[in-house]
């Protein structure tokens, strides 16, 4: 499916989504769920577990193509790319976080941040030059020639931070980041990716359930049962009056600016 001319994505929109549904073995993951992202803006998609937050960037990013739905990256139709095209995308222009920091213990520090880079054809020297400067920025430079068996919990989501910003993104998904450490090593963590997405104009976006961390972005979009929480709430209020899938013809819940 193609936008028409009279509902492109906005030119100031580095991502889009319209309309976007989503199941999971038949149970519902996202249900008409439109957004959409500036260019350099930390953007919080909050909610419980289980809210469709993680769905929603996987879908933004390309990792699962919505089954209804549009999403567009710089004018780019993503849902309507193959698949190696969308591997292609993530890789050249995407950064990626999770609350793991799946590091390969057989690499060295700096190897595991230049993975990136090193995947899309950079030179050995190149690749080490740019993690290396990454991982001094985030305080991590002193482990680069040690492998991650060495490092603790906080120290190895920051090499995986690092690994995200390595191929300078022109988009940053973060999801639950900060999700397995204390309070302080959150912040120092948050801090870090704030800090880097602003002075490299990177896009963030950032799915979390902690309010803290939510206070960070520029702007929220609050999900519930894989709706945006007003619809949700307005749909338990008149259950009768829910649709997992709504007519073509009734506007898309939005949820951009």
């Amino acid at each position: 499916m193609v936008a028409s001319p009279d509902n492109a994505p906005p030119d100031n929109d580095v991502l889009w989504a319209r309309s976007l549904h989503y199941s999971h073995s038949g149970s519902p993951g996202l249900i008409g769920v439109s957004v959409g992202v500036r260019a350099g803006e930390i953007l919080a998609v909050t909610g419980p577990r289980g809210s469709g937050k993680t769905t929603l960037l996987r879908c933004l990013s390309g990792q699962l193509l919505p089954e209804q739905g549009e999403v567009w990256f710089n004018s780019v139709p993503v849902h309507a790319m193959g698949a190696l095209a969308r591997e292609r995308l993530r890789r050249d222009r995407f950064g990626w976080i999770g609350p793991e920091p799946r590091l390969l213990d057989e690499l060295r520090v700096w190897e595991n941040a230049a993975l990136p880079l090193l995947i899309t054809g950079a030179t050995h020297r190149a690749a080490k030059r740019a993690a290396c400067e990454w991982l001094d920025r985030l305080d991590i430079g002193g482990y680069a020639r040690k492998y991650p068996g060495a490092l603790n919990r906080a120290e190895s989501q920051r090499v995986a931070l690092a690994r995200a910003l390595a191929s300078e993104p022109a988009v940053v998904f973060a999801d639950e980041p900060t999700a397995p450490l204390h309070r302080a090593e959150r912040s120092l963590l948050l801090r870090a990716l704030t800090t880097a997405a602003r002075s490299h104009g990177i896009t963030v976006l950032l799915a979390t359930h902690d309010e803290e961390t939510a206070a960070a972005a520029d702007r929220h979009v609050p999900l519930l049962d894989g709706r945006p929480a007003a619809a949700a709430a307005a749909a338990a209020a008149s259950p009768q009056s829910s649709f997992p899938h709504p007519p073509e013809d009734q506007a898309a819940c939005s949820l951009s600016a």
